[in-house]
């Protein structure tokens, strides 16, 4: 398996001095893994923080900047990040109102987020945490107990974002990523297997000619395995198994994400079929969003995120961002 890299063991390090090289805006410490918004803390204002395990790019480093996250701790390919990288995020961004914590549901994130509360609040940095656990393709998984979070994360971690960046106290801000993620819903197919460096290869099998309904980013299962199907079949699938479980009684915000391998030439198609689907069943759709996202390394594949929209997440989610990976309105 060709790769373009150095060493497996150096892979997050020389993204990570990439990552500072290319964008200055950000403070990267590439020793301590951490990636802060270079005008953090800024005054009065809520800090976010989130991270997870790298593979998943842009998530989150990718989302840092005015208008989303304050700080991302990137952990190794797809291991949690430790807790006192999330500590001294947290005293990075704390601005004296606050942090927040947004968590997709994988049990080493939980676990390290929760110790990195502990240490903080030990500190002085007051901190609330939330949990994304939108994936409707399985419960109780690989890596999980519950749900898994994945593509709401971009949600939560934009419309909390832009709450913060109004001057919103703590407690809003928390509670419009509370309400994202309940109102949120995923679910995602791979084409594909994605190949981690330390393996130099596939990490699953999946046979040509077959797909999973339901994968998780890391490769995890999902409900079943079919042969392959046409984009408007997965549409169809995918589409009816997040209405199932949301049920919107009105428009929504909709993230047709790419998993790492799929060119947006494929993906804008799927997002056609995708549309076709929601108007067949009767939701209104306010926004899309197209693009490789929250991916799996160099997984073939999508996943559909819908989220129910007020009119004031409408408003939050059309506030200004600037971020590597999301920008507009500035």
């Amino acid at each position: 398996m060709k790769m373009l890299i150095n060493v497996p063991e150096t892979v997050v390090a020389d993204a990570l001095r990439g990552m500072a090289a290319a964008h200055p805006e950000l403070t990267v410490d590439v020793e301590r893994r951490i990636v802060v918004r270079r005008d953090a803390p800024v005054a009065d204002k809520v800090g976010l923080v989130s991270g997870g395990g790298s593979g998943h790019e842009p998530l989150h480093g990718g989302f840092v900047g005015p208008g989303m996250l304050d700080a991302a701790c990137p952990g190794e390919i797809f291991t949690s990040p430790v807790p006192d990288q999330m500590a001294r995020a947290a005293a990075a961004v704390d601005s004296g109102r606050g942090v927040l914590f947004v968590v997709k549901n994988y049990t080493g994130d939980v676990l390290n987020f929760d110790m990195a509360a502990e240490l903080a609040e030990d500190e002085g940095v007051q901190v609330a945490r939330v949990l994304v656990d939108d994936d409707v393709a399985v419960t109780d998984s690989t890596h999980t107990a519950g749900r898994r979070g994945t593509g709401a994360t971009l949600f939560v971690e934009k419309l909390a974002g832009a709450a913060a960046e109004e001057g919103a106290p703590l407690e809003r801000v928390a509670a419009v990523a509370r309400q994202v993620g309940e109102s949120s819903r995923s679910f995602g197919v791979a084409l594909s297997a994605c190949s981690t460096p330390a393996v130099g290869g596939p990490t699953f099998d999946l046979p040509p000619g077959e797909l999973e309904l339901g994968v998780g980013i890391h490769g995890e299962p999902g409900r079943e395995r079919r042969g392959m199907m046409t984009s408007g079949e997965i549409a169809d699938f995918a589409v009816d198994a997040v209405l199932t479980d949301l049920r919107p009684g009105g428009p929504v915000l909709a993230l047709v994400n790419g998993m790492g391998g799929t060119p947006l030439v494929e993906l804008y198609g799927f997002a056609a079929e995708v549309h076709r689907v929601l108007a067949e069943r009767g939701v209104a759709v306010a926004r899309t969003l197209v693009g490789n996202y929250v991916t799996s390394l160099d997984m073939a594949g999508c996943s559909v995120t819908l989220c129910r929209a007020d009119e004031d997440l409408l408003r939050l989610w059309d506030a200004p961002v600037r971020t590597p990976a999301l920008r507009w309105g500035m």
